[in-house]
């Protein structure tokens, strides 16, 4: 037998190490995924994976980084099976790092069984389409943009603009009407900073959302390899409470920016060819392989539904990142900084954002029966808001007709009234409707073209 060939599964024949990844030769019976362990000079056991392999040679990228690591005294062993997480119901109300390793100081919660945290896709025959509303408690998303149980609706913000506090806010208030049902929270957050970790914590305890909330914290000095890694370990807890405890579990995952970054790292890394903006050519289909995660099986009462949070870099919404997501996805929630700066929170673009499942949860029986009618006249009126806006800059506001005039003072109630609000106002949809119905009061009726005549008579000026 080879001296270097230490057990059936540990080996001694490192041959080379460049960042997080650490290069084997020799192996046998290596699988892509499998779960390693890394024995260091000092005899301290880190964890990695298996991100490659091919006949004889495996490379590994090792989760708390290489550092002191040499290779003639570096051991290798490989675990048979890929990264696990020991899923359980009382996984809610603790927070975790992005492994699954509780860091809120209590032990460890004992599993009901492992669950490979690479999950199963959900075969499309066995999926039930998304038709329940969920509510947030947030106009702009509920009136306009309706998130519906099982769907994958991403928020596209930017750099300085208010997504966690709006993520926040979606964590804790987000509810399912009419139904006496279990519903949860899953939090991962990743290459966050202290502060930011430190923010979401206080605020589910202060708001006693924590005992519904199970948070996965990645950190910005966290290893870039364990970013990954936390969305993954996310969603397997998210499947295991929605297919194995009847759940209904909200998902809640930010920032993907940072996950594609080190995803980027990683590749480059790797030598492998880079694609649009040095992103690998996998990038979509990495993605897919998460958000895909969401839905509803046929036969169970349980569901997942996902709110991924990116950064656009630049406040590019071509850029690859939010460019493929919203290929993948159900449409998009889109933060404007111009809002932001006029000081309206939450600054959700009136026009860019689209739920392309809303149409199938709101209307009689589920919101109200003018709901539909609604967020197509606020949409359409918005958007003569904005051309107004357009030519008033260039032929100035006092050589507009009065209708313009009229369009113009909706458009600035509907930001300060409809659009703004709180972010402890927790608003039902019945208050988001008649909100709408407010602000589109200040118009003829004669512009509610989208409107039956039913529904002007009854909700009109009231």
């Amino acid at each position: 037998m080879n001296n270097e060939f230490l057990t059936k599964r540990e080996y001694n024949t490192t041959h080379h190490i460049e960042g997080p990844l650490v290069i084997v030769k020799g192996i046998h019976d290596v699988g892509f995924n499998e779960l390693v362990e890394i024995i260091d000079p000092q005899g301290e056991k880190r964890l990695g994976l298996v991100l490659e392999t091919s006949e004889n040679t495996a490379v590994v990228q090792i989760f708390e980084g290489t550092m002191g690591l040499s290779l003639k005294e570096t051991r290798v062993r490989f675990l048979g099976n890929p990264l696990e997480l020991p899923v359980t119901k009382n996984m809610l109300g603790r927070v975790f790092d992005g492994l699954g390793r509780p860091i809120d100081g209590l032990p460890a919660p004992l599993g009901d069984h492992k669950l490979d945290i690479n999950g199963t896709p959900i075969n499309p025959t066995a999926r039930d389409y998304p038709r329940k509303f969920i509510q947030t408690g947030i106009s702009a998303i509920d009136g306009m943009n309706t998130l519906i149980r099982g769907q994958k609706l991403p928020i596209f913000s930017g750099s300085g603009l208010p997504h966690n506090k709006l993520a926040a806010q979606i964590a804790r208030q987000a509810s399912i009407r009419g139904e006496e049902t279990s519903f949860a929270v899953v939090f991962a957050a990743m290459g966050i900073k202290y502060d930011v970790a430190e923010y979401f914590i206080h605020n589910f305890e202060e708001t006693g959302a924590l005992e519904n909330v199970a948070l996965f914290l990645n950190l910005a000095d966290d290893p870039p390899i364990e970013r990954l890694v936390t969305p993954r370990t996310a969603l397997t807890i998210a499947e295991h409470l929605a297919f194995n405890e009847q759940m209904h579990v909200l998902v809640i995952m930010t920032d993907m920016s940072n996950y594609c970054e080190s995803l980027r790292e990683i590749s480059t890394l790797r030598g492998d060819i880079p694609s649009r903006k040095g992103y690998p050519g996998y990038l979509y289909s990495d993605l897919a392989s998460m958000f895909e995660r969401a839905g509803i099986i046929q036969g169970k009462k349980g569901s997942i539904t996902q709110v991924p949070i990116l950064t656009m870099p630049n406040d590019d919404i071509t850029h690859p990142i939010p460019d493929l997501t919203g290929y993948i996805t159900e449409g998009q929630i889109v933060l404007e900084r111009e809002l932001y700066r006029r000081g309206i929170y939450p600054p959700i673009a009136g026009l860019p954002s689209l739920s392309r499942l809303m149409k199938d949860g709101i209307g009689a029986g589920m919101t109200r029966e003018d709901h539909a009618h609604v967020a197509s006249q606020l949409f359409a009126a918005y958007s003569r808001v904005k051309d107004v806006r357009a030519l008033a800059s260039v032929i100035g506001e006092e050589e507009l007709t009065p209708i313009d005039h009229t369009y113009l003072e909706f458009g600035d109630l509907f930001e300060r009234e409809f659009l703004s609000q709180g972010d402890n106002e927790n608003r039902s949809i019945e208050t988001t409707l008649d909100i709408g119905w407010k602000v589109l009061s200040t118009l003829p009726k004669e512009e509610l073209y989208r409107m039956s005549e039913e529904e002007i008579n009854k909700y009109y000026g009231k």
